[in-house]
């Protein structure tokens, strides 16, 4: 048996990521051929992305073939079937975005068509049925026309397709192809802005409202004055009538024109039967406070909505770019990758990439949420831009400082990281929560129940002895009292906010169930290098040894280590230099690697070996005491290197990658938020893992584990403790992020795979954005848990006083109105969240 590795961008280049139904087609329809064994995916590294491994028995069928039918596969469903995500104008609610929601999904060849509260919509549709094209008139004619996309940048692919037989049998194929546009479509349509509004602007609904109210407080003030007509009165309730349900019966007919039932339709229906009965001020007060109170919602949802498209905002428009010699000025969305683009100061920078020339700080707060200016230095002449430093680096929507500086670009406008930072906060807004998937269950038999309730409390006066009249009032204002309109908005509400409120600090969040599951967790992962610790390792101990000086056992090591270009050398040589100042360095020279061990060379005529304890125990020469030093070191955690000239032992150094300045703090806050379990997971021996534990906080430290240890480490954890996260920095930890609850990647902004990989994606290299996140979604869950209780409570409450006649209409829609405004107001909060720190204060 044999397995091949195809790269999963190349076979389907239009799916957001590994989880779309289309990759779960291309397997499906893969696995049926006879001489494929299993499929499965291998999640993205530093290495390679996303890729489809197949396993085959080459008895059956030949490597060629399998690599045909996967294109072919791949290609057909790429030409079958569509993807986009966007943003649809003119939704108010997430009752109407549910409803628009269903709508769609009912039209030929949509398969899927999630849309949330902000207007969020992702497509997926079958190319053979309709097409975006299609699907876009068709938005446009029912008044939910969708965002104009920017304008396309197709990429033609490459396939650079170069094979690689390993040692164990296993052929891995690799085809590099440049990334889509973020427009994530197969097919660009155009659109239109749109605002919900009329007559009066995008706030037409909330003068309705209040001429609604002015109508009914005028009608009803003149119903006191004898000397008028009552007509006069009942023209003005008439007219609060048509202010006060203009826009419900619009939404309402609209729904009912596509199969859908609007819930909001019941009020209407409450409100014609107060009519009907004579009530016409109770009627017009029940849709005055429903209009008010649903006017006041959509604004305060559009708070919420404005702090997500708030991002769109941070992209430059045009940039003054320089080619032939000349520098003009062009759209962003003409860039090309290699453009040297000229930034002034206190300007937005147009794109991803890399300082060639100036110096100076710049703004990353709108990306990575960094309060503080980063510095940026040009990178050096010779450097691959692709590997440039993160002090080269600069993002798309960054703000420049005091310098002029110039950028040569490393990615187009729409594959930058704000691009697919805002592509990503879409798709996560489409995604239901568990709690929002609990009630719009709960919804759909309890609507049905509340209906027959109503139907049968209008026949009531067959039972008991009172007039149809009675029977009726009381069935409108029980459907008043159960509309579940702040069930609806309870969980939608508190979700958009706290994907805002997170985008906003440089934590982008994908979807409410890992903002709600986050909450939930009582156990982390964390990946060492680079997560827990700075990922550079420094030269922290020096110990002479044989009446040797510390200057003269740092010269020699610094003088063969600088021919060296491993990681530990490149430590000693930093660290001693900066202890030598002005102290001479001798010559080495005829450095030779002794791979696993150290190095040797020769200094002043003499051999020198720097290395671990293996080199000199199989040299035979290691003595007690030089021993006895290097395991005091490996004890605090360093790596010992042992530096020996000739047949002296000058002493032995400390390298360590040392913990980050804010990993302690971190740590305690994490603790103070009900954190219980703090694991660290490294590759490391289990004497450094410890001596980082200790001194950073941590409950437990595991080393000497490879990759597919921590895979079963994380799995163990979740089993034990029901929901665990993995941290890490998304490349080497992206298989044991895949096994967690909710994975974490740090340092997100400019690494695609972190992006794609984590649930959660802390966009600026800080460890301390991790209890923010935490806190945030503690506080989204015990928000999202007071709106259920507070909306399904004034349902309960107010069912059994309706039937039992004590509440009126009046009461039931103040209560009805109320408990929805205080749900979305009560969500809101989240907007206005800040972290405590481990003593309590913000």
């Amino acid at each position: 048996m044999k397995k091949l590795q195809l790269d999963l961008p190349v076979l389907l280049p239009d799916v957001p990521d590994q989880k779309d139904q289309c990759v779960h087609r291309l397997m499906s329809l893969l696995d049926d051929r006879p001489g494929i064994d299993k499929l499965h995916i291998r999640s993205a590294t530093s290495e390679h992305p996303d890729q489809l491994c197949i396993h085959y028995d080459p008895g059956i069928i030949s490597l060629d073939r399998v690599q045909t039918l996967a294109r072919q596969t791949g290609a057909e469903i790429t030409h079958r079937y569509g993807h986009y995500v966007g943003r649809l104008q003119g939704i108010r609610h997430a009752r109407q975005a549910r409803t628009v929601s269903q709508q769609i999904s009912r039209w030929p060849g949509v398969l899927s068509a999630p849309v949330s509260a902000s207007g969020a919509v992702r497509l997926e549709f079958d190319q053979e049925v309709t097409s975006l094209d299609t699907l876009f008139g068709k938005l446009s004619r029912q008044g939910n026309p969708v965002q104009a996309p920017a304008p396309d940048q197709h990429h033609e692919p490459t396939h650079a397709a170069h094979e690689h037989q390993h040692d164990h049998d296993d052929t891995h194929e690799h085809d590099h192809t440049q990334e889509k546009e973020a427009g994530d479509a197969h097919v660009h349509g155009g659109g239109h802005d749109h605002e919900h509004g009329g007559i009066f602007g995008p706030n037409t609904e909330l003068i309705f409202a209040i001429l609604c109210a002015v109508s009914l407080a005028i009608g009803f003030g003149l119903s006191f004055v004898t000397t008028l007509p009552d007509w006069v009165s009942l023209i003005l309730y008439g007219l609060a009538y048509f202010f006060g349900g203009f826009f419900t019966a619009k939404e309402a007919i609209e729904a009912i024109r596509q199969g859908e039932f609007e819930i909001d339709f019941l009020m209407l229906v409450a409100a014609a039967g107060a009519g009907a009965l004579g009530e016409w001020s109770e009627g017009a007060l029940l849709l005055a406070l429903f209009s008010l109170g649903h006017a006041l919602e959509h604004y305060a949802m559009n708070r919420a909505r404005k702090s997500i498209s708030a991002l769109a905002d941070l992209s430059a428009k045009t940039a003054t770019v320089r080619r032939d010699g000349k520098a003009e000025e062009i759209d962003v969305n003409a860039l090309r990758v290699g453009d040297v683009i000229i930034v002034k100061p206190n300007s937005k920078i147009a794109a991803d990439g890399v300082v060639i020339k100036g110096a100076g700080p710049v703004n990353q707060a709108p990306i990575t949420g960094e309060s503080v200016p980063v510095d940026k230095t040009a990178m050096a002449g010779n450097t691959d831009p692709a590997k440039a430093n993160a002090e080269s680096q600069v993002f798309a929507g960054t703000i420049n400082g005091t310098s002029v500086l110039e950028i040569s670009v490393t990615k187009a406008a729409s594959d930058s990281t704000l691009a697919r930072l805002i592509k990503l906060v879409n798709e996560a807004e489409s995604q239901q929560s568990p709690t929002q998937q609990f009630t719009d269950r709960f919804e759909k038999w309890f609507v049905p129940a509340v209906l027959s309730l109503v139907v049968t409390l209008c026949f009531a006066f067959l039972v008991i002895d009172e007039p149809f009249s009675a029977s009726f009032y009381r069935a409108m204002a029980v459907l008043v009292a159960a509309s579940p309109c702040a069930l609806a908005i309870s969980t939608p509400s508190a979700v958009l906010s706290g994907v805002a409120r997170a985008a906003r600090e440089g934590v982008l969040v994908k979807g409410g169930r890992p903002l709600e599951d986050l909450g939930e967790l009582t156990a982390i992962a964390f990946d060492k290098t680079g997560t827990l610790t700075q990922g550079k390792p420094q030269l922290n101990k020096i110990v002479p040894l044989s009446g040797t000086t510390d200057e003269q056992l740092l010269s020699i090591a610094v003088a063969v280590e600088g021919l060296s270009d491993h990681p530990l050398a490149s430590a000693i040589v930093q660290g001693g230099k900066e202890k030598l100042g002005d102290t001479s360095i001798p010559d080495a020279s005829s450095l030779k690697a002794l791979t696993g061990r150290g190095v040797q060379a020769e200094v002043a005529g003499q051999p020198v070996f720097i290395g671990n304890k293996a080199l000199f125990e199989e040299q035979k020469t290691l003595t007690d005491a030089v021993r006895q030093q290097a395991d005091q070191l490996e004890a605090e955690g360093h790596t010992a290197m042992i530096v020996r000239q000739g047949d002296t032992f000058l002493g032995v150094l400390g390298v360590m990658d040392t913990p980050r300045p804010e990993a302690r703090q971190t740590l305690s806050s994490l603790k103070a938020l009900g954190i219980q379990q703090m694991i660290m997971l490294t590759g490391d021996n289990q004497r450094v893992a410890d001596a980082i534990a200790q001194e950073v906080g941590l409950t437990n430290a595991k080393g000497d584990l490879l990759p597919d240890a921590k895979v079963q480490f994380v799995q163990q954890i979740r089993e034990k403790e029901g929901k665990v996260a993995m941290v890490g920095d998304g490349v080497n930890d992206a298989p044991a992020m895949a096994k967690s609850t909710v994975g974490i990647a740090m340092g997100a902004a400019g690494s695609d795979v972190a992006l794609e990989t984590a649930d959660i994606a802390l966009m600026g290299d800080q460890l301390d954005k991790l209890p923010f996140a935490i806190g945030l979604s503690r506080e989204a869950r015990r928000i999202i848990r007071q709106n259920l209780f507070i909306s399904l409570g004034m349902v309960a409450l107010l069912i059994p006083l309706t039937i039992l006649g004590i509440a009126r209409i009046g009461p039931a829609v103040i209560a009805h109105e109320g408990s929805t405004l205080i749900v979305v107001f009560n969500a809101l909060r989240l907007l206005a969240y800040q972290v405590k720190s481990a003593d309590g204060s913000k």
